[in-house]
């Protein structure tokens, strides 16, 4: 994963070098060293870099992964700079070596304060679909073996139970599929297959609200019920969902490849008749013009006979 991470690596190297070049140009050595505090200075150091790569050795590249590093990066160079203070004496009429130690230290508390605050949410969001999935194998114990996704048998009792209880509601019901995933079986193994479809239902979780439903349909396909949805909201979400699915940035384990990943999908309202319109949902049964669809793109429709 830390492959994945090379410019922040860089980029904090690039600005220990700078600040030890800074230090040792324009100060003077000094006699005398307090080796207590450039043993505390310097453990701040150390341990602020051993954060840094624990954080990007275990997460995938974004915007949480990228202000938590940078908070960390920016206090190990604080604390780098007043490590260096002991080594180095310089001017008091340059202020410079003060003002870089609070800037970097003080911004880097804000920038990990933030990446906190957005971790946090991302946190509340996964526990959401957690407990949502968990209270789903608890009652139902139908879930998928690769994904922990619900099954499609699942889906469809609650599909019918849902349209039992609030008939006069619009509800969505959503095929995804992943384009040319055989491929990807075939030249890299179903082991990887399987990472894929995990990293694909993640990415879908996460962009789903707690009210909808994901379940592994069949194969490489994902449905998806989105209770009192309209058609118009429900091919935003699709919309979203493979925009989403095209960005992540999936890297084979064995051989650090990457792979594009993207999606169709087709949905339309869920009405009588839920198999059939599953069936008909199904985009590697419809026509061939559909294979020849590019990525991304979402067909909505009020009646399953006209998808």
């Amino acid at each position: 994963m830390l492959a994945l991470h090379k410019t922040p690596v860089a980029l904090l190297l690039l600005g220990l070098l700078s600040t030890f070049a800074a230090y040792s140009t324009v100060g003077v050595v000094k006699p005398t060293v307090d080796w207590l505090d450039v043993i505390a200075e310097g453990g701040t150091a150390l341990m602020a870099g051993v954060w840094f790569l624990m954080t990007l050795s275990s997460r995938p590249r974004g915007k949480v992964t990228y202000l938590l590093s940078a908070g960390m990066a920016l206090i190990m160079l604080g604390a780098w700079a007043d490590c260096l203070d002991e080594f180095y004496k310089i001017g008091k009429e340059q202020l410079w070596d003060h003002w870089l130690e609070a800037v970097f230290t003080l911004g880097g508390m804000l920038v990990l304060t933030a990446g906190l605050y957005f971790w946090r949410h991302e946190q509340f969001s996964l526990n959401q679909h957690l407990q949502k999935r968990e209270r789903l194998f608890r009652d139902h114990q139908a879930f998928d073996r690769v994904t922990q996704l619900v099954d499609a048998n699942y889906l469809r009792r609650l599909i019918l139970m849902e349209q039992e209880r609030h008939s006069d509601v619009s509800n969505c019901v959503a095929l995804l599929d992943i384009n040319s995933f055989h491929l990807l079986n075939r030249e890299h193994g179903v082991d990887e297959g399987d990472r894929a479809l995990q990293a694909v239902a993640h990415m879908l979780l996460l962009n789903l609200s707690n009210q909808d439903v994901l379940c592994r349909y069949a194969g490489d396909r994902f449905a998806i019920y989105m209770p009192a949805t309209t058609p118009v909201e429900a091919q935003k979400k699709l919309n979203h969902l493979c925009a989403m699915v095209a960005q992540m940035h999936f890297y084979t384990q064995s051989r650090q490849v990457q792979i594009q990943m993207t999606m169709r999908a087709v949905c339309s309202e869920a009405g009588d008749g839920l198999d059939n319109l599953l069936e008909r949902l199904d985009p590697l049964e419809r026509s061939a013009s559909l294979d020849e669809m590019p990525a991304a793109i979402v067909r909505v429709s009020r009646s399953p006979a006209c998808i």
